[in-house]
């Protein structure tokens, strides 16, 4: 008959704390993920579920047990000792239909972790995909701030490059002016009348008039000609670049705002702690592969135990003959049952929570609390894992918890 070994039940003793812990720890750190959230949540109830079936059923495996060793044996070898050979096997029968009814609610529990585990492992695949989705969209972020960020440098060396443009033009406005106002003094000699507004008017254009009226020179106004053209072209290129300057700088406006609400943009979460989430629960699915090796065991240990109480029944037909045989059979099968209903006493506080409050934390989601409520339930909930996982907490038995 299988054996659990002195340490086995000892090492799952923290599993259903444990579990509870890494739930929320988990449940914490998706503050900001109200999908994983819910479906981490959903998981949460589903193992507090499977683990109050697996007290319940591991009670039945008790009671079973009790039932066989403390009445129907006792009875059945009364029934084999006085040759009542219907009796032996209505008793049997009965015997047989409690074992039957523990094992199919052992190898139900079996297939409840089976496909939990899978439910678990499709969320720990879930976690994976958003945390994809989050890197992707915030290497999308990245390149759209960089993408502002170099445009912005561009549009900011146009702005100044046309300003030192404009300064240019200014200077060259300033002494094309200079120079006009140079040539009509020196035509003055010639002009009393342009002379005198030379000396008076500051305004370019209207000394041009002045020049124009007097000056009756050809080569004279010729010259004149080609200065004013020289001047309005500097000042057609410097109205092009006021407008170039302006558009610059409500392009820049417009850039700049874009790249703060790319800095201000909340909408991607922050993956930082799904790492985490990632790791808890592949180690809840290791502990409820653990539980299910568990209840395989116990199923392994069901059918010998079947094996040996109904070893002797082939012995009924010569049941005046083969009494003694039959008893002895009888002897070894109650032993066998009284060992594993110990050793199931044992291993039923592996799912009894260490607390009744252990998923109370699902009914805050993690998102209302502030950042200090936050920070120190987090802190919380490491220390206890810390714990739980420290060398000291695991203590040794000499003692199986189910021997043969």
């Amino acid at each position: 008959m299988s054996q659990w070994s002195p340490t086995f039940v000892q090492e799952l003793l923290p599993a259903a704390e444990k579990t509870a812990l890494l739930y929320r720890l988990s449940y914490l750190c998706l503050a900001n993920f109200p999908n994983l959230e819910r479906i981490i949540r959903s998981r949460a109830v589903e193992t507090q579920l499977l683990f109050g079936s697996s007290e319940a059923t591991m009670l039945k495996c008790i009671l079973t047990g009790e039932s066989l060793v403390q009445s129907l044996f006792p009875m059945l070898m009364k029934a084999v000792e006085k040759n009542k050979a219907i009796l032996v096997v209505k008793f049997l029968g009965k015997a047989q239909v409690w074992i039957k009814e523990v094992i199919s609610d052992v190898e139900r529990i079996v297939e409840k972790y089976d496909l939990h585990n899978k439910d678990v492992a499709s969320s720990t695949s879930d976690v994976v995909v958003e945390k994809l989705h989050i890197d992707k969209a915030r290497e999308k972020k990245d390149i759209e701030m960089e993408k502002a960020k170099n445009i912005l440098n561009h549009l900011k060396s146009d702005l100044q490059k046309t300003t030192e443009e404009l300064a240019e033009i200014e200077r060259k406005i300033n002494h094309k002016s200079k120079e006009i106002q140079k040539f009509a003094r020196s035509i003055t000699q010639k002009s009393k009348g342009l002379g005198i507004f030379a000396a008076i008017v500051p305004f370019i254009g209207l000394l041009l008039k002045s020049i124009y009226d007097a000056v009756c020179d050809p080569e004279h106004f010729a010259h004149m000609k080609a200065l004013e053209a020289e001047l309005n072209n500097l000042f057609t290129e410097k109205t092009a670049l006021k407008q170039k300057q302006w558009q610059l700088e409500l392009q820049i406006i417009d850039w700049q705002m874009k790249f703060a609400k790319l800095i201000l943009n909340t909408s991607i979460p922050d993956p930082i702690h799904l790492n985490e989430v990632q790791c808890s629960l592949s180690k809840i699915q290791a502990i409820l592969i653990q539980l299910r090796n568990f209840w395989e065991n116990v199923a392994q240990m069901l059918d010998c135990l079947e094996q040996k109480t109904f070893v002797g029944e082939y012995l009924i037909e010569d049941l005046a003959e083969l009494k003694d045989e039959f008893l002895e059979s009888i002897k070894i099968a109650k032993e066998a049952w009284s060992s594993f209903g110990e050793g199931c006493k044992k291993a039923s506080v592996i799912f009894k929570l260490q607390t009744k409050n252990a998923y109370r934390f699902l009914e805050v989601s993690p998102s209302s609390l502030s950042k200090e409520q936050w920070q120190k339930e987090y802190e919380s909930v490491k220390k206890q894992l810390e714990k739980i996982d420290s060398p000291q907490c695991v203590t040794s038995s000499n003692t199986p918890a189910i021997s043969e």
